[in-house]
């Protein structure tokens, strides 16, 4: 990634991605000539002589390329900058990324629609993308540089765009007397590196993605510090082992606002919740009790006709319960489950491997885009029971249901419990084709688990879903991912919840 930008207060910058754009490739065509962008229309400020609103508005817009034309003013402007004034390439700058069709190039154009500035962003190696991405050819043209940031904006929309597409490492190396200016926009120091002879500093944009769901049970230690439920050995589990008895009970309410504007999905997913929790100590779901409210009738029957539908789905009654009309609504469960053998959630140790067993069918739930995946609602009664029995006959060191803390908040939780940290092989973890890896690490799954045991451990029978190691325990705290070149990442950098004495169930 190569940033000319005078805006800064310094000369030319070369940044390149640590995989590509080292050098120039040679025997690549240079990139065609294409005419220039038709004039832009009339500006109706201007035509109003509204002077004052037109001084204030910035000289530039950033938008996606999406035509050749663009891109082949993009191809232009790099080639002036890179090859004709730095003289970085001999003959071209083009490289493989120019032809990957996942690369994103971003320009920024004056009022007149000329390209002044662009950028590229994409995955860093080829395959599957595992949301590790480079930034490349940002570049500003030579009169608009010191003319308002093109250059400094151009960088803060590829972090926007790398953070939409669900990355989780986002980086390139910077000369070395640049290192300031990059820092200020939020890029950490990751190590000095040389490239093209020269030195340079391996930068990183830290994701922001997993601060939301760890946060969320951040409360619990100190909230619930006096409460000693579950009995040795059982920290922050999904469900509670009734003493002197074989039965495994869970509670969860779901969220007030889906309850209100999605009363059916609500419903079910009080039914999904709760079976999870119990199928996750290892227990066989037997009945639920429900606690409804709504404004009114209408209201509490779509949350009841949810709430059937996956009662009669899962093959678990609902045994009785609770009903009241005319306050806000509100719904919680409680599920029932027998185990002579529950798996806590704090039986795993250092060393031992972490396996994700999930149900990679569906998509996305409607409205919920990126943070609930609806993978149970099309399944048959058997495949359901198949997908639940799993922890009980694998019997585990540790198990833990996803929740909606994600795939890495709940890695933290289940590390947490167990006194260790957790290391989560990003390129391992099974995830659906039409869920981006920020995405999948982040969201409710619908149906997933996961296990700690020995290395070497079977993978549990688990019906349709997928089981796939993808990580292990290890001294210490948090979480951190590990890319397929050895890097690794912070994810979750101490405890999620601080339960780790045993206080409450989650």
């Amino acid at each position: 990634m190569t940033i000319l930008d005078g805006g800064y207060g310094a000369g030319p910058v070369h940044m390149t991605g640590p995989a590509h754009g080292a050098g120039h490739v040679h025997g690549a065509p240079h990139a065609p000539e294409a005419p220039h962008a038709p004039e832009a229309p009339a500006d109706i400020l201007l035509l109003l002589g509204d002077r004052s609103t037109l001084a204030a508005r910035p000289g530039f817009r950033i938008e996606q390329a999406e035509d050749a034309a663009t891109l082949s003013a993009y191809r232009r402007l790099r080639h002036a900058v890179f090859v004709d004034e730095q003289g970085l390439f001999a003959r071209h700058d083009l490289d493989e990324r120019d032809s990957d069709p996942r690369t994103v190039v971003l320009v920024a154009r004056d009022h007149s629609g000329a390209v002044v500035g662009g950028v590229r962003l994409a995955p860093a190696v080829d395959g599957p993308d595992i949301g590790w991405w480079t930034g490349g050819r940002l570049a500003v043209r030579r009169d608009a540089r010191g003319s308002g940031g093109i250059g400094r904006a151009l960088v803060r929309a590829a972090d926007a765009r790398a953070e939409a597409e669900g990355v989780l490492r986002f980086e390139a190396t910077v000369q070395q007397s640049n290192e300031r200016m990059f820092t200020r926009l939020g890029w950490r120091r990751v190590r000095p590196v040389t490239v093209g002879g020269a030195p340079h500093v391996l930068m990183r944009r830290p994701t922001r993605r997993f601060a939301a769901q760890t946060a969320v049970k951040s409360f619990l230690g100190p909230l619930l510090a006096r409460l000693r439920p579950g009995g040795p050995g059982f920290v922050g589990d999904d469900g509670a082992p009734v003493p002197g008895s074989d039965v495994i009970a869970a509670c969860d309410a779901i969220v007030p606002s889906m309850v209100e504007r999605d009363p059916e999905w609500a419903g079910w997913c009080s039914v999904l919740v709760n079976v999870n929790d119990i199928a996750a100590m290892g227990a066989t779901p037997t009945g639920l009790l429900d606690a409804l409210a709504a404004p009114d009738a209408a209201h509490a029957a779509r949350l009841l006709a949810g709430l059937r539908s996956a009662s009669e789905a899962y093959g678990v009654p609902v045994l009785g319960g609770h009903t009241q009309l005319g306050v806000p609504a509100s719904l919680s469960v409680t599920a029932l489950g027998r185990t002579p053998s529950p798996v806590p959630g704090a039986g795993g140790r250092p060393g031992h491997t972490v396996r994700l067993t999930a149900d990679l069918g569906g998509d996305w739930r409607a409205d919920y885009r990126g943070s609930q995946w609806d993978s149970t609602t099309h399944r048959r009664t058997d495949e359901l029971r198949a997908m639940l029995g799993a922890v009980a006959a694998a019997q585990p060191a540790a198990a833990k249901d996803v929740s909606m803390a994600g795939l890495v908040g709940t890695l933290g939780m289940l590390a947490e419990a167990g006194g260790c940290g957790a290391v989560l092989d990003v390129a391992e973890v099974p995830r659906p084709a039409g869920a981006t890896a920020g995405d999948w690490l982040t969201c409710f799954p619908g149906f997933a688990m996961l296990t700690a045991d020995a290395p070497g451990s079977p993978p549990p029978a688990a019906g349709p879903a997928v089981s796939r190691a993808c990580g292990s325990l290890r001294p210490g705290t948090g979480v951190v991912l590990r890319w397929p070149d050895g890097e690794t990442t912070e994810a979750v950098t101490g405890a999620v919840t601080g339960m780790a004495t045993g206080t409450e169930t989650t």
